[in-house]
């Protein structure tokens, strides 16, 4: 009979913890505790997205870090052989990634060591990278550094703006690959060395131009800098680029490549229109 380990989720929104804790049970394992950051900002996030009482899944223990030295204890508190994080906010410190048995693994969107950090949605399509990347690697004390263990990609479609349009696909990838992940894990695999060849970085957005649209670049060019601004889940200050449409300055919060219909403006880019969604003023 296949081992069944006992898991500790790591974690800072609901959706995300039952995403990891479905599965798990699915697989045989036996998630025992959702732990997730103690955080000021709670009441600024959507209710469905606060970890509580009521949005964790059933039948695990809900746990607060009050900051990341108190990882570690409330771990051991649980003896897990397994952690799995998903976004998680926080770098953790090695002495609480050492604390399972067989280690602790990450799930990270993007095809490492390309787009390492916070927010690699948004840079995906910042560069225009034609996949949605997929890579579950151990965790060590540096962010999104450790040993591989299972990727996979999915396309990026024109109309991956929001992430709830695209986040079904990338969450099956993620799903199909845990199997393998958990495999290796419990084989005792150390995973596959990451290469420092094409690494790259998706830091928090610092460009000051590219905070404002220039009509005068290509309507694709313009239609990733509005959606990479969207994914950066308004961690970077802005939550959208500034504008200037018939004299006014505005926000811009959505843009398409083909007409959308309804009451949605078009707007000549240096190679053709773009279909502007929605704005707010400036």
């Amino acid at each position: 009979m296949p081992e069944s380990l006992r898991i500790v989720t790591i974690c800072s929104i609901a959706p995300l913890a039952h995403a990891l804790v479905g599965p798990l049970r699915e697989l045989g394992h036996e998630p025992v505790a959702v732990l997730g950051p103690r955080r000021d900002d709670r009441r600024e996030m959507p209710p469905h997205l606060v970890l509580t009482d009521v949005t964790a899944p059933a039948g695990v223990d809900l746990l607060f870090a009050r900051d990341k030295h108190a990882i570690e204890p409330l771990l051991r508190s649980y003896e897990p052989d397994l952690m799995l994080c998903s976004g998680f906010p926080w770098k953790i410190p090695q002495a609480a990634l050492d604390v399972p048995r067989l280690g602790s693994v990450n799930q990270h969107p993007a095809l490492l060591p390309r787009h390492r950090g916070p927010i690699p949605f948004a840079w995906t399509v910042r560069e225009d990278d034609p996949v949605w990347g997929m890579t579950w690697h151990y965790m060590d004390a540096e962010l999104d550094t450790g040993n591989l263990l299972a990727q996979g990609s999915t396309p990026v479609l024109d109309d991956d703006v929001k992430i709830d349009e695209f986040a079904p696909r990338s969450h099956a990838l993620a799903m199909g690959l845990l199997p393998q992940v958990l495999d290796r894990v419990m084989a005792g695999d150390p995973g596959d060395q990451q290469s420092e060849d094409g690494a790259t970085w998706a830091g928090h957005f610092e460009d000051d131009d590219y905070a404002r649209i220039d009509w005068s670049h290509s309507a694709r060019a313009i239609h990733n800098q509005v959606r990479a601004w969207h994914l950066t889940f308004g961690m970077s200050g802005l939550r959208a680029p500034l504008a200037e449409i018939d004299g006014n300055e505005v926000v811009v919060l959505q843009t398409r490549l083909t007409d959308p219909g309804g009451d949605t403006r078009r707007v000549e880019c240096g190679d053709g229109p773009l279909w502007v969604v929605a704005t707010e003023p400036a």
